[in-house]
């Protein structure tokens, strides 16, 4: 069966060698995948089916084998260069954990120390306490769940290729949001205009929903049910990931509609020196702590303090359902260095929930040996034309 990889054999080995020194240093002998990330990064291997039980075993020598369901055999194939796939078959007493028991005493694994994605969306609560009473007495188990993580926060040029071309499509979605965004406009339609932008230019559905706003609930920053047309006088918030190969770049706009309050210009003003101030602050060989202080020294200065956010922004990357944030965020005291090759999301958030104003404003930069270089070239303005 012909392959789709989206990078190189020769990459994705790299990559898996990587991990497999990562294992060693700290001494493990495999690793349990349960993130799809993980799984992606090292493989290829393209899928939802993480939704149920399913591993990727990686060896500290490199084995593999992945255990999942029948839907998923032929999706291995054509993604992946996984060659042993196991599946496990669906029934009111299946046990998956104790078949993936099974694999590991074949790779003999009885006695020795595997690492644990046990922070994954692929591995519910339930699924965990199974797989810890199937290896119970059988192996030592070790959270594991950042190992594949900290190597992914570095992209590879091929991957950052996919970032910027994600960074396009936002930007293309995002003029389209500008072009609509007018009184009676309908949320439902501008949506649909900017992921149209996106599939047409050959991205991605994102890895969770794009959020629109307007009238009080442009003071959200999450997504929820139910659209309305915008006033004749009215705010939209926009938070938009444009995806290219599951690599995401976002953008954040609060737009004012038929004209702008006072305070809200006044709130831009702050919010748009701030990002600037952040991005300056993102340099590599600092710490990215800098970063949430450089926002939240200029948005106090502002009078903003109770307004703000604790945290402005997070790494992207190749993400999978439900959620297109990665480590690390940015946080007071966030200790992580900033290194060349990082890719950020820098979003400036103020909500004055007494007056019913909101101001957001975002986007995606890539650490340089210069600095940050922000990946979106649209303006920043409060209104949309």
């Amino acid at each position: 069966m012909t392959r789709k990889l989206h990078f190189t054999e020769a990459e994705l080995a790299d990559r898996r060698d990587r991990a497999c020194r990562a294992m060693q240093t700290a001494g493990l002998d495999g690793l349990l995948c349960f993130r799809q990330e993980s799984m992606f990064w090292l493989t290829g291997y393209d899928t939802f089916g993480f939704v149920f039980f399913q591993c990727l075993f990686l060896g500290a020598d490199g084995t593999m084998v992945l255990l999942t369901r029948a839907p998923d055999r032929l999706q291995a194939a054509q993604t992946s260069v996984i060659e042993d796939v196991r599946i496990w078959v669906d029934a009111p007493d299946a046990g998956p954990a104790e078949q993936l028991r099974a694999i590991l005493e074949e790779k003999r694994c009885r006695g020795k120390r595997l690492g644990v994605e046990w922070e994954a969306y692929g591995l519910t609560a339930r699924n965990g306490q199974r797989l810890s009473a199937a290896l119970d007495g059988f192996c030592t188990l070790a959270d594991a769940s950042d190992l594949v993580s900290h190597l992914r926060v570095v992209k590879s040029e091929a991957e950052l290729a996919y970032v910027r071309r994600a960074a396009a499509l936002a930007d293309e979605a995002l003029a389209q949001g500008y072009a609509m965004a007018r009184p009676g406009a309908d949320e439902g339609e501008i949506l649909a205009a900017m992921q149209g932008a996106v599939l047409r230019g050959g991205g991605d559905e994102p890895a969770n929903e794009q959020i629109i706003g307007s009238g009080p609930h442009a003071l959200l920053c999450r997504t929820h049910t139910g659209r309305r047309r915008l006033d004749a006088r009215d705010m939209l918030t926009i938070e938009f990931a444009g995806s290219y190969r599951h690599y995401h770049a976002a953008v954040m706009r609060t737009l004012a509609i038929g004209g702008a309050d006072p305070r809200l210009v006044d709130m831009h003003k702050a919010s748009v020196e701030a990002l600037h101030a952040s991005e300056a602050a993102l340099r590599p060989g600092r710490p990215i702590g800098e970063v949430f202080d450089a926002h939240a020294r200029v948005l106090d200065a502002a009078g903003y303090r109770e307004m703000r956010m604790n945290a402005c922004g997070y790494s992207l990357g190749n993400t999978f359902a439900p959620n297109w944030m990665d480590w690390p965020m940015f946080y007071r005291g966030q200790p992580y260095v900033a290194e060349v090759g990082n890719v950020f999301f820098i979003h400036i958030i103020v909500f004055d929930a007494a007056n019913s104003l909101a101001m957001t404003l975002g986007r995606t930069s890539e650490v340089t040996p210069a600095g940050a270089r922000p990946l979106s070239s649209a303006p920043l303005a409060l209104t949309p034309s």
